[in-house]
């Protein structure tokens, strides 16, 4: 694959560590995930805390599967735009 796209999804998976493992195997060398979450920094988002991800806790788990973080677009009221790579090598 090229390119995976998960809106509001990730918070929910029972093993987020393997589901991100496997991605990052699906993936060819440069491939890109992008991540749409709902931003647990900003407390005036209208949704529960539990469906919440911050940028800094994505990027936490995504790197420690193998992901590198190229970008967060902040294109959207309410949730993050994330961007991972997986690398070249």
């Amino acid at each position: 694959m090229d390119m995976m796209l998960l809106v509001d999804v990730y918070h929910e998976f029972s093993f987020p560590f393997e589901m991100i493992r496997s991605m990052l195997e699906a993936l060819k060398p440069g491939g890109k995930l992008v991540l749409v979450e709902f931003r647990a920094e900003d407390p005036n988002v209208p949704i529960k805390a539990i469906h919440k991800m911050s940028q800094q806790q994505a990027v936490k788990e995504f790197k420690a599967a193998g992901f590198s973080f190229e970008k967060n677009i902040s294109n959207l009221p309410w949730q993050h735009c994330l961007i991972f790579r997986k690398p070249k090598n």
